[in-house]
């Protein structure tokens, strides 16, 4: 058998944090891959509530306080991808998340304050979209079975 024939075993890669956990790459990977379907889940769970309820507050009220909602609604969004960047960035490279996305929501409503056509409070509850999203999520999860 020459050199080249020589069956090649692999050899495992393992992480600074896998090493430190016990944890593999594929279990890791599993993980991640588990994260990464959760945000596509909350964040298409956000789009779909923002959407009826825009158009819930433009029937009911007016268009004016639907776009204030709408704004505060794509701040949170922002502000949930934010959040989900810190979390994917939690272990190797940070030991805790950054408090830096609360300015965005601060921004905001600094913004609203000081500018006459933007209203508070449709921001505000617009910005809170993405915890509705988190109830419905949890609702969703608690009355489904395990798959």
């Amino acid at each position: 058998m020459s050199l080249s024939e020589e069956p090649i075993a692999p050899t495992p890669t393992t992480t600074r944090q896998d090493a430190k956990s016990g944890f593999g790459d594929t279990e890791s990977g599993n993980s991640m891959g588990e994260f990464y379907q959760l945000y596509q889940k909350l964040l298409v769970i956000t789009l779909v509530l923002t959407g009826i309820i825009f158009i819930s507050v433009w029937i009911f009220y007016s268009l004016n306080i639907a776009l204030n909602y709408l704004i505060g609604a794509c701040t949170g969004v922002v502000y949930l991808r934010m959040l989900a960047k810190d979390v994917e960035r939690l272990g190797d490279e940070k030991k805790r998340l950054s408090k830096t996305r609360f300015a965005l929501f601060i921004g905001l409503i600094v913004l609203a304050t000081q500018w006459r056509e933007l209203q508070i409070v449709p921001i505000f509850l617009g910005f809170l979209t993405y915890k509705a999203t988190l109830l419905v999520y949890m609702v969703q999860t608690a009355f489904t079975p395990d798959s």
